[in-house]
């Protein structure tokens, strides 16, 4: 139900300056205000940026490893509605395996997911690279260039070369930027592949496959992975993996969000059959840093909130201080016939108006400092590179995200404004024009 009157009232007092309040009532109100403005300022400003962050970890670290791998063949199975019980006759092992079907990964590549983009028969190899400087521990990716020009973001950050030199029989590679500069490679230079899962017995003892390799790319994603992952084409690491015909090779499936990846899972689960053991996501390798920076985030958010409910909640000593002021005002206005109800909300739309105020204030500012963010870093002398093109801090307004943390604020004005004014409702005419 709305007052006029008393929105009217609201209004007047909340304009009222220090010649119809005490200084220091004055004082608290815009002190709240403040408050307000700078929490909900800073808000604005760190969820802005730990969105940029969290879009930029999504971009490079997901930009590498496989969204879902499918390491074998899977095994589907029938019969598995039914039951020997229901049948009443033991079936044979080779009725049981007459009813099952192999799946093979060219089927599952060839069968439409919704969620799915692209698929490429992919194969992962822990192996140690050997440099004339240094020798590093390192993840061999046999990929299949064509497929990774055009569903990987690891192409469009290419410094040097492109996927399209890894072709098949010259065991060239790709490296990233920071492990090129670790083992001092340029592009042209031959490093040493040891792979210990291929291993084979000879008179001198235990042997890695090992074969010497031509770096033709380089790329930078500016990611963690840039020092840990080496490309090659598929069919020279089956070679070097001493399985050339690929028998052990994997399944690697894009996704279109790869946040959707238990829908995907759910379908290859269901639709397909494969095993939930034979599929790998890339919450196991990457999720704890994903959840890490979520955590940090939602702390930061929580804190920052906090500081906000500090400040409106000084709204409650600025109105108890105003309902003391303004009791022979109240009385007044009961005497006239005013409901106790429309004097309460006199005070709760005096604490919006105060909160509007300064949710005004904090949402201009905090949105222009934030697109200004990068030129007052520089101008301060204090620049920060972490975008993925090396010119500052990614930032991502979320307009959706803003409007909801600027009516948190309001609410958090208007509870605040409840204490006082209820007090204010139950000031009694009579004693307080004896006060007077």
């Amino acid at each position: 139900m709305f007052y006029p009157l008393s929105a009217f009232i609201a209004y007047r007092y909340a304009k009222s300056n220090k010649a119809s309040q005490t200084s220091f009532v004055s004082f608290i109100n815009r002190f709240s205000v403040a408050g307000i403005a700078l929490g909900l300022m800073a808000l604005i400003i760190v969820v802005s940026v730990m969105n940029g962050l969290e879009g930029q970890l999504k971009q490079r670290i997901l930009g590498i490893v496989p969204h879902i791998e499918i390491t074998k063949t899977p095994i589907i199975s029938e019969s598995t509605s039914r039951t020997s019980s229901e049948n009443e006759v033991k079936e044979t092992p080779t009725q049981t395996a007459e009813k099952t079907q192999t799946v093979t990964l060219k089927e599952i590549s060839e069968t439409p997911i919704e969620g799915v983009v692209a698929t490429m028969a992919y194969r992962e190899a822990e192996a140690v690279v050997q440099s004339r400087s240094d020798l590093r521990g390192v993840q061999v990716h046999g990929v299949q260039p064509e497929v990774m020009i055009e569903h990987t973001l690891v192409a469009n950050h290419m410094e040097q070369g492109r996927f399209s030199d890894l072709t098949k029989g010259s065991f060239a590679a790709i490296i990233g930027r920071s492990l090129a500069i670790k083992l001092e490679a340029r592009v042209g230079d031959r490093l040493r592949v040891m792979v210990a899962g291929a291993s084979v017995y000879t008179p001198f003892g235990r042997m890695p496959s090992q074969r010497l390799v031509t770096v033709v790319g380089v790329f930078d994603m500016g990611s963690q992975m840039d020092d840990k992952v080496m490309y090659m084409n598929l069919k020279d690491v089956n070679r070097l993996m001493r399985d050339p015909k690929g028998s052990e090779q994997s399944l690697r499936l894009f996704l279109n969000d790869a946040f959707n990846y238990q829908a995907v899972v759910s379908a290859l689960t269901d639709r397909v059959g494969v095993s939930v053991n034979n599929m790998k996501t890339w919450r196991e390798r990457q999720g704890p840093l994903f959840d890490a920076v979520k955590m940090e985030k939602n702390m930061m958010t929580l804190m920052l909130l906090l500081i906000i409910a500090v400040a409106a909640f000084n709204i409650v000593s600025a109105l108890v201080m105003v309902v003391t002021e303004k009791q022979g005002d109240i009385a007044v206005l009961q005497t006239q016939g005013m409901l106790p109800s429309s004097v309460m909300w006199i005070f709760v739309l005096n604490g919006l108006f105060n909160g509007i105020k300064g949710a005004g204030i904090g949402l201009v500012l905090g949105v222009v400092i934030t697109l200004q963010l990068n030129n007052i870093l520089d101008l301060i002398g204090s620049p920060l590179a972490l975008a993925a093109d090396g010119r500052g801090l990614p930032i991502e307004m979320d307009v959706v995200q803003i409007a909801g943390i600027t009516l948190l604020s309001l609410l958090l004005c208007v509870l605040a404004s409840v204490y006082p004014a209820r007090k204010a409702m139950k000031i009694a005419p009579s004693q307080a024009l004896q006060n007077e």
